[in-house]
């Protein structure tokens, strides 16, 4: 989190010698000659630290903390008070603040302070993020699953702008779940109960993708015999989803760019335009930078589409989640099948471990579900052998690997009966609960099992 802190104080000369010594400590300060200003400032997203004199004309330390605090009452506000102010900076720690320094204070003392309250603040938008996230994962819709350190950012990431009404642009290699995270936004946000429309820029001809994103009117074009609604104006209130961008003609981007730009859509053979309230995301697996450095893809729509990025790390990069997205995909293919579920081997986890996985989550998921149609171990054989030259794995990852494998088969004959999976195990309730979280286990997975 950025070291951020707000200082307010109507004396210029306390105001620049106590800024000079935060910015000394490596902190981002603003600094205000009242209060007021800062009330704009604030919001519940604020990162950093708040520091405010009492005495001060027009709205004093007091009357400023009240309304910071209606915006965000967990916001960290320290007070600065004179010697004769002592009574009322406890009435300010009863309606929130932080902390309160008397003057003069020393310049260990103010830093001790700050960081402490830094500290509290970041622990408090870390935990709100948890919770977001939490919800979001236990909710209807998609899920992101995954323990890589890479792959919680993400979902702190899409749980934090899941709401906002910016465009996205998610970058991710073929296969790594670039729908998947364009559903999850969706289904997760405010817009979840209106159209999810997705498109592949890539899979419609040149010649027809224009009608079908824009629509048209009878008559637009020869053979045009009925009126058509376009994807654009079929997602109005919801989300488009632009798979694979990249492959949009030149003449097609200077179009959506006005799209994005006025929120309004014209179908071909009108001049009517259509309001649109939409949130666009856009996903590709080019460095779509270099391309538009290159010509090959217009540089403003780029920066347009680009106002918030997503980049979904490759399979090869978060190796310790395999095992548990492999068992999740035979839950989920034997289920669709009515197929008893197929156990895997230590073995074979690790020749899961040692493939480089150029078709990402995908190439796993379509292995899983050969696993489950065809019954035989085979499969494990046509390209999945350990690399002699693959680091081995750690005592650490074997374990993890084992004991990922005790769980799941424990809840798999208990039909997901925690009780039952606790006692054969030996293992006391939160200890179970605990090893369930670490490896991202969900007991409801494992009910129809048998």
């Amino acid at each position: 989190m950025n070291k951020k802190v707000i200082f307010i104080d109507d004396e210029k000369p306390i105001r620049d010698a106590l800024g000079q010594t935060l910015e000394i400590e490596d902190y981002d300060v603003s600094l205000y000659a009242s209060a007021k200003p800062v009330l704009a400032e604030l919001d519940n997203h604020f990162e950093g630290v708040i520091i405010s004199d009492i005495n001060m004309p027009e709205m004093d330390g007091i009357e400023f903390l009240k309304r910071a605090l209606t915006i965000d009452p967990e916001l960290s506000i320290i007070l600065l008070t004179g010697h004769g102010d002592i009574s009322m900076a406890v009435e300010a720690m009863r309606l929130g603040a932080y902390d309160f320094l008397e003057k003069p204070f020393s310049t260990e003392n103010l830093l001790d302070v700050v960081k402490r309250a830094g500290d509290k603040r970041e622990l408090i938008l870390e935990n709100r993020d948890l919770r977001r996230e939490l919800e979001a994962q236990s909710g209807p819709g998609p899920r992101i699953l995954g323990n890589n350190p890479k792959i919680k950012q993400l979902r702190r990431i899409l749980t934090h702008i899941k709401d906002t009404p910016a465009d996205v642009m998610i970058h991710g290699e073929t296969g790594t779940g670039k729908e998947l995270v364009a559903r999850f936004l969706h289904d997760h946000s405010i817009r979840h109960d209106k159209p999810f429309v997705a498109i592949n820029c890539g899979a419609i001809p040149e010649t027809m993708i224009e009608s079908e994103l824009f629509g048209f009117e009878s008559g637009a074009f020869t053979g045009a015999q009925k009126k058509r609604v376009g994807k654009i104006a079929h997602a109005n209130g919801g989300t488009l989803f632009l798979d694979e961008i990249e492959s949009m003609p030149m003449s097609l981007q200077i179009k959506l760019l006005r799209v994005l730009e006025e929120r309004k859509v014209e179908p071909l053979g009108t001049n009517q335009a259509v309001d649109l309230d939409i949130r666009i995301i856009a996903a590709t697996k080019n460095d779509l930078k270099k391309k538009s450095d290159k010509g090959e893809f217009r540089d403003d729509l780029y920066y347009r589409l680009n106002v918030v990025s997503v980049e979904i790390p490759p399979l090869r990069e978060r190796k310790d989640d395999i095992p548990m997205l492999f068992q999740n995909f035979i839950r989920s293919a034997s289920t669709r099948y009515s197929i008893e579920p197929t156990a895997i081997t230590l073995d074979q986890q690790q020749k899961l471990l040692s493939h480089d996985w150029p078709g990402n989550v995908r190439e796993l998921r379509n292995l899983a579900e050969r696993l489950v149609l065809m019954g035989d171990a085979s499969v494990f054989n046509e390209g999945y052998s350990i690399n002699s030259e693959q680091t081995p794995l750690s005592l650490s990852e074997r374990v993890n690997q084992f004991e990922f494998t005790l769980l799941c088969d424990a809840l798999k004959r208990h039909n997901g009966r925690l009780k039952e999976a606790q006692e054969e195990l030996g293992l006391a309730r939160k200890t179970l609960y605990d090893k369930m979280k670490k490896h991202n286990i969900n007991k409801d997975d494992y009910k129809s099992s048998h």
